[in-house]
């Protein structure tokens, strides 16, 4: 099998204006920090970075300015999508400057990644506007040969947490009423949840992956912390279509061994 393109998804950073920050008892900056640096010591020159929403707390511009100096040395294009504790105008305002990109569709070598807002004002949970929609069902009309990941932030099937599946996509039977028209949809990846989970609907994958802030406990009908440390979802995408993925957890100094 050819060499795959080789995708980072990072989730849910969380982080706000201040960097010295702390939030459920750890500061979020430094957390971000490991993980990219684990990431990028795993995976030295990605193919593209994704960056699945809540990525600024507080949606302060001073948030997104720094995530910006981060992100702007990285050796691949950096994917980006709102989640609900966003702010997608500052995104689209701060976040569009090379190698950042946000939201649109974007060819990755061989594949086609679509980010989608699933962002809704004043609520936990998402919705794809109809435009949104519109814009998905014409891309993958256009490219109906070419193997397709589709990125968004809340994710559009229950993972087993009671409390966190509330708060999902809420119009996710469209999603799906576009994705099982166009074969060529081989994953959809999400954040929202804090955690790694995966499912299918016949032979399209379905993943979320854990935040790089705190997790939530799987499985749990209520708000619960997990004591497992922070983590990202690699991603290998071959030319035939293949997909191929795994979690890492990045042990800091905060979590101990795990």
């Amino acid at each position: 099998m050819n060499q795959p393109l080789r995708l980072i998804q990072i989730s849910d950073t969380h982080l706000s204006a201040d960097p010295a920050a702390v939030s459920w008892g750890l500061n979020n900056q430094a957390r971000l920090e490991r993980v990219l640096d684990h990431a990028l010591r795993h995976t030295p020159r990605p193919d593209a970075v994704l960056l699945t929403g809540d990525l600024v707390h507080d949606e302060s511009p001073a948030g997104y300015r720094r995530l910006t100096r981060m992100l702007a040395t990285l050796p691949a294009p950096v994917l980006c999508l709102p989640g609900n504790h966003d702010d997608p105008a500052a995104m689209r305002r701060l976040l569009s400057k090379p190698p950042l990109r946000f939201g649109g569709s974007h060819r990755v070598g061989g594949w086609l990644v679509i980010l989608l807002d699933s962002h809704v004002d004043g609520r936990d949970g998402g919705a794809l506007a109809p435009s949104e929609l519109a814009a998905l069902e014409r891309t993958l009309g256009h490219n109906p040969q070419r193997p397709t990941l589709v990125c968004l932030h809340h994710h559009p099937v229950p993972v087993g947490s009671a409390w966190l599946d509330r708060m999902g996509l809420s119009n996710a039977a469209d999603l799906f009423h576009i994705l099982d028209r166009h074969a060529q949809t081989r994953g959809i990846v999400c954040g929202h949840v804090h955690q790694a989970f995966e499912s299918r609907r016949g032979d399209l994958r379905i993943m979320t992956t854990p935040a790089t802030t705190r997790q939530f406990r799987p499985r749990s009908t209520r708000f619960a912390l997990d004591e497992r440390p922070p983590g990202y979802r690699w991603l290998h995408l071959y030319a035939d279509g293949t997909l191929e993925t795994g979690i890492e957890r990045v042990v800091t100094s905060e979590d101990g061994s795990s």
